[in-house]
């Protein structure tokens, strides 16, 4: 069969890119295309366009970028048309999926939605269009089956693909003796730094998280580089320090460090998988008025995974205003000092995974989409 598969951010490539290895097993003749990043292409998809050339984040930069999103959106839907595959495949990144999925859909397509786009957080208005447009969705957190079977909307639930990232992550049985060696660090006990993925977040996230770096002379500050980002994008914030980025081994990093800062999002899962204390840091780009905005438009308690799936504070969330120095020294200087307070967030990651399910979940998700198309065949 043939499958569109649209993913617009490395999380989203990743996830894909796992999937694409399922669907190849149950359905050894899948013809892949669509639009993604390097690791969909070395998993055999054709990628017509790079996330990297697509992705925009932020209430006022999609706004500055309208245009450029509309010709996307054209341009996706055209080879869609051109192609005509059994399935378009939409992977999370829900402002641009959920309008090719109306596309699609009006046009006679079958839409399968994998991750599904944060609704629960924010816009619930958005149910009805998953109802009339994705003919089937696969979520891969266990809150987001109760909270579709209150819309009446039946979802497929098989775990969580982050446990085979992080199952099948390289070089995992390697010391931090040898990974500090290998990166010529300097031997000190490491502090991640997840600043995220796009523009926006390093310009709101990374100085607020540099800026504790001399109340921890004892630690070395190391930037988790994203694959989407350059050393010139990283220049301005770390300009005449020792401050290093490493590329391509975000997990080794989190997972020899002491302890994380970390921009909400998926890597606050990740971290956790990874079993490393962590802060949850989140900034927006329009000082009050962005402030107002996020007060007014979250429908959820926390913005981090980890405690959305223990449904209650297990890692600390400095959100906004709260995100200063005064209070990333404070919970930092908890987790890293504090044996109770770290043990017991610990712990709690031992039962984020349990909730997570067994690692497999991709090859599971592929299973069940490949059964569904050969039932309407």
């Amino acid at each position: 069969m043939r499958y569109y598969i649209i993913a617009g951010e490395a999380s989203g490539d990743l996830h894909a890119s796992n999937l694409i290895k399922g669907l190849r097993k149950y359905d050894p003749q899948a013809d892949i295309r669509g639009w993604g990043g390097d690791l969909m292409r070395s998993a055999g998809a054709d990628i017509v366009r790079h996330y990297k050339d697509t992705a925009v984040m932020g209430f006022f930069t999609v706004l500055k970028n309208l245009g450029r999103i509309k010709e996307n959106i054209r341009q996706c839907c055209a080879d869609i048309q051109a192609w005509k595959p059994d399935v378009v495949l939409l992977v999370d990144y829900g402002g641009f999926n959920l309008k090719i999925a109306r596309y699609a859909k009006e046009q006679g397509f079958r839409v399968f939605y994998y991750i599904s786009p944060k609704i629960w957080a924010w816009n619930t208005g958005r149910v009805e269009k998953i109802r009339k447009y994705v003919d089937r969705m696969y979520v891969i957190f266990p809150f987001e089956q109760e909270f579709y079977s209150r819309y009446g909307y039946r979802v497929d639930y098989a775990g969580n693909p982050l446990t085979d990232a992080i199952h099948n992550r390289p070089f995992r049985d390697k010391s931090t003796g040898e990974f500090i060696q290998a990166n010529h660090l300097s031997g000190k006990p490491l502090i991640a730094l997840v600043a995220g993925s796009r523009t926006q977040e390093l310009k709101n996230m990374l100085p607020k998280m540099l800026s504790v770096r001399t109340d921890f002379p004892e630690y070395e500050f190391v930037i988790a580089g994203a694959p989407s980002m350059s050393e010139a994008d990283y220049a301005p914030y770390i300009r005449g320090t020792d401050v290093r980025i490493l590329y391509e081994q975000t997990y080794r990093l989190i997972r020899h460090s002491a302890a994380a800062l970390v921009t909400s999002g998926t890597a606050t899962l990740e971290t956790a998988l990874l079993k490393t204390p962590q802060v949850v840091c989140y900034s927006g780009e329009g000082g009050v008025f962005y402030y107002l905005m996020f007060k007014w438009f979250v429908k959820v308690k926390y913005i981090s995974l980890v405690n959305l799936i223990m449904d209650r504070e297990a890692v600390t969330e400095l959100l906004m205003q709260k995100l200063n120095r005064k209070r990333l020294v404070k919970e930092l200087s908890a987790i890293l000092n504090d044996p109770v307070r770290r043990g017991r967030m610990l712990a709690d990651y031992d039962e984020v995974e349990r909730r997570l399910g067994a690692p497999g979940a991709s090859e599971r998700f592929a299973e069940m989409m490949v059964n569904a198309l050969n039932e309407n065949t």
